[in-house]
C-alpha cells in the first residue's frame, strides 16, 4: 500500500487517496496503541489503509459521528460455525469465530465445507482430540464436522484406556492435523475425567513440540468431584509448567463454578514462574452440552449445577424444565448428543463474580456458542434469516459480547472500554498468533491490519436473547466489516454477504 497514508496526521492536511471505504468521524479505539480519539478509517480492500485525524475521500461512506470504532471481535470458543449461527454473531460484533476447545477432525474437511459453503465471518479450527479418540478406540468414522465433538460424548467406547499403540495413533494423527493447519490441539478432558493423565501429558508435549496451544476443558476440581482422578485445576497448571506448552483454560468461569479463587491462586503461581497459561470466561451463568455426557449423569449434576438436581437441566429441543431422574435418564437414553441448559448460578448478576470472571489472568470473552437446536418435527434451512421461532441455542450465541459491553463498562464500570474493546479483540488475537500469523493483522485498527472493524453505540449496546428466546441478536452493533465487506449495514444482516475467510496455523 504504498502511498497510503500511514500514521495519524494534523487535521489540516489533504489526503488525496480515494478510499474503498471511510468510516468517517468515529471514536476510534486501537487497544495496541492506545488511541483513542475521533478519526476516519480508509479502507482499500481487504485491509485498514489509513486511521487519519484529517477527512478522508471514499467510494462508500459510513457516518460514524457518535460511535464507537473498534477492531472487530475474536470468539475462540464457538461451536456454533454454521451460517445461521456466524451470523448471529456478526451481529454480537464478532468478525472471527474459531472453533479451538472441542476442535474437528480432519480439519482439512472443515475447512474444505466452510469455504464451499461461505461464511460471513472468519473460521478455523484446532485438531480435536476428542474426535480421534472417538476414532481410533472407538471406531467412529471422521468427517470433519463442526458439531462432531459434540456428538457422542456420553459414550462410553471413546473415553476407554488406550494401549501404547493406539496412543502412538493418536498422537501421530494429531501431527497429522497440525501439519493440515491446525491451530492447536483441542482436548475436553472434562468429558472424559477417568482418562489417563499421562495421556494429556503426551499431547501437551507434542504441543510444545509443534509450537501451538492446547484449548483444555478440565477436569472437574476435587472440590466438586472429591473422586476425581486428578483435580483438574493442578493437573491443567502443572502440565504446562512441566512441559512448556501454551496452555488455555477454557471457559475458567463455568468449569470452576464457586471455586474460581483457588484456580485463580494455582495459575497465578505457575505464570509467575514462567508458565504460559491463557484464560477465557463468558458472562452466564448456566452452561449447556450434550445431555448425554458425563455432567448431566443423576449422580454427577452436583459438579456444576447449582442445586444438583435435575430441575437444574431445561432440554433445549423442548424447552422443559427436566421434572425428575426417571425423565433425565429418559433423555439421555433416547437423545444422547441433545443439547441441553444447566444452571450453574441461580443469579449469573452478581458484581463480585464478574470482577472475579474479569480479574482471572489473562482472561478474555468467549461465547462457547452451541449449533442450532431445532424442535422435533419441524425443518430448518441453515440459510435462512431470521432463524424461525421453533430454532433454539444457547444466547451466549447471540449476545456474549452486547452483554459483556452492557455489565462490564455500562453498568459496573468493572473494565474500561478499551479494557473490554481489548479483552474480545486483540488479546484473543494475541493467543493464537503464535500459530496463526494471520491474527497478527486482527485485532488491531492500524494501517496494513484486516478491515474486520465493528462500529457500535457505547451507550445502547445490549445482548437481547434470553434463555427462552435465545435467537434474538444483540442491538447496538451499527455495521460489522469483515474483509473490508459490510456485513451489518446500519444494524441489518446482509445476507448476501459471505466475505469470511480461513484463519489457518502455520504448515
Amino acid at each position: 500500500m504504498a502511498g497510503h497514508p500511514s500514521a495519524d496526521r494534523a487535521s489540516d492536511l489533504v489526503d488525496p487517496v480515494t478510499y474503498d471505504l471511510v468510516i468517517a468521524g468515529g471514536r476510534v479505539i486501537d487497544p495496541e496503541t492506545g488511541l483513542d480519539g475521533v478519526r476516519d478509517v480508509g479502507i482499500v480492500a481487504d485491509r485498514i489503509a489509513a486511521v487519519s485525524q484529517s477527512r478522508l475521500t471514499g467510494r462508500r461512506r459510513i457516518d460514524a459521528r457518535g460511535l464507537v470504532v473498534a477492531p472487530g471481535f475474536i470468539d475462540l470458543h464457538s461451536h456454533g460455525q454454521a451460517v445461521g449461527e456466524c451470523r448471529l454473531q456478526a451481529l454480537d460484533g464478532v468478525t472471527t469465530a474459531l472453533e479451538l476447545e472441542a476442535g474437528v477432525a480432519p480439519v482439512s474437511v472443515a475447512y474444505t465445507r466452510a469455504a464451499e459453503e461461505g461464511r460471513p465471518i472468519n473460521y478455523g479450527y484446532s485438531a480435536s482430540w476428542s474426535a480421534l479418540r472417538m476414532h481410533v478406540i472407538g471406531g467412529v468414522p471422521l468427517f470433519g464436522g463442526t458439531n462432531g465433538p459434540l456428538d457422542g460424548l456420553g459414550s462410553p467406547g471413546w473415553r476407554a484406556a488406550a494401549s501404547p499403540a493406539r496412543t502412538a495413533v493418536l498422537l501421530d494423527m494429531l501431527r497429522g492435523e497440525l501439519a493440515d493447519g491446525a491451530l492447536g490441539i483441542g482436548v475436553l478432558l472434562g468429558y472424559a475425567p477417568e482418562i489417563d493423565p499421562a495421556e494429556f501429558v503426551e499431547v501437551a508435549r507434542l504441543a510444545a513440540e509443534a509450537g501451538v496451544p492446547v484449548f483444555t476443558h478440565a477436569r472437574p476440581l476435587v472440590e466438586q468431584d472429591p473422586g476425581v482422578v486428578v483435580d483438574g485445576a493442578g493437573e491443567l497448571t502443572r502440565v504446562a509448567a512441566e512441559t512448556g506448552v501454551h496452555m488455555h483454560y477454557c471457559h475458567v468461569n463455568s468449569t470452576s463454578t464457586r471455586h474460581l479463587d483457588r484456580v485463580q491462586s494455582l495459575v497465578e503461581a505457575v505464570r509467575a514462574e514462567g508458565a504460559r497459561v491463557t484464560s477465557e470466561v463468558y458472562p452466564y451463568g448456566s452452561g449447556m452440552s450434550s445431555i448425554g455426557s458425563d455432567y448431566f449423569r443423576p449422580d454427577r449434576l452436583h459438579i456444576l449445577g447449582a442445586t444438583g438436581t435435575p430441575q437444574d437441566v431445561v432440554y433445549a429441543r423442548t424447552g422443559e424444565t427436566v421434572a425428575s431422574v426417571d425423565r433425565l435418564l429418559e433423555l439421555r437414553a433416547t437423545d444422547p448428543s441433545g443439547l441441553a441448559f444447566i444452571t450453574m448460578f441461580a443469579d449469573d448478576r452478581p458484581v463480585a463474580r464478574l470482577a472475579q470472571m474479569f480479574a482471572f489472568p489473562q482472561a478474555v470473552i468467549a461465547s462457547d456458542a452451541v449449533p442450532f437446536v431445532v424442535e422435533d418435527g419441524r425443518e430448518y434451512d441453515p440459510l435462512q434469516w431470521p432463524p424461525p421461532a421453533f430454532v433454539r441455542t444457547h444466547p451466549r450465541g447471540a449476545g456474549t459480547y452486547g452483554r459483556t459491553l452492557r455489565m462490564a463498562v455500562r453498568e459496573t464500570g468493572l473494565l474500561s472500554l478499551a479494557e473490554t474493546i481489548a479483552k474480545c479483540s486483540l488479546e484473543p488475537a494475541r493467543i493464537v498468533a503464535g500459530v496463526a500469523p494471520a491474527m497478527r493483522r486482527k485485532g488491531r485498527i492500524q494501517p496494513g491490519c484486516d478491515a474486520d472493524v465493528v462500529v457500535f453505540d457505547a451507550e445502547r449496546v445490549t445482548d437481547t436473547a434470553t434463555y427462552q428466546h435465545s435467537v434474538r441478536p444483540s442491538t447496538g452493533f451499527a455495521h460489522v466489516i469483515v474483509n473490508g465487506e459490510p456485513v451489518v449495514s446500519d444494524g441489518r444482516l446482509q445476507q448476501h454477504a459471505f466475505p469470511g475467510r480461513p484463519v489457518r496455523g502455520r504448515r
